[in-house]
């Protein structure tokens, strides 16, 4: 089983959110402990090693540290703002 660790950003990120949307997204970022790639998630192109997956209209990017068993989440956000630089 992984461990699901935030960036500070993506900490930040996901606490902005409204109450709704966070109760939302909470059991897919559990779900990621017990299967890290689940079906649906892509690959972000020019950001090696990152993964996507959907939620509606957010998006939870991360990566998976397969020797340290961990899934990093790096952003969270609504659709239009997560993939800005």
């Amino acid at each position: 089983m992984y461990r699901i660790q935030f960036s500070k950003k993506a900490r930040r990120q996901f606490k902005a959110l409204p109450q709704l949307v966070q109760e939302q997204l909470q059991p897919k970022i559990d779900a990621l402990s017990i299967n890290p790639r689940p079906f649906g998630i892509k690959a972000l192109q020019g950001r090696k090693g990152l993964l996507r997956l959907r939620v509606g209209d957010y998006r939870i990017i991360y990566q998976i540290e397969d020797d340290l068993l961990i899934v990093l989440i790096v952003e969270v956000g609504h659709r239009r703002e997560v993939y800005r630089n």
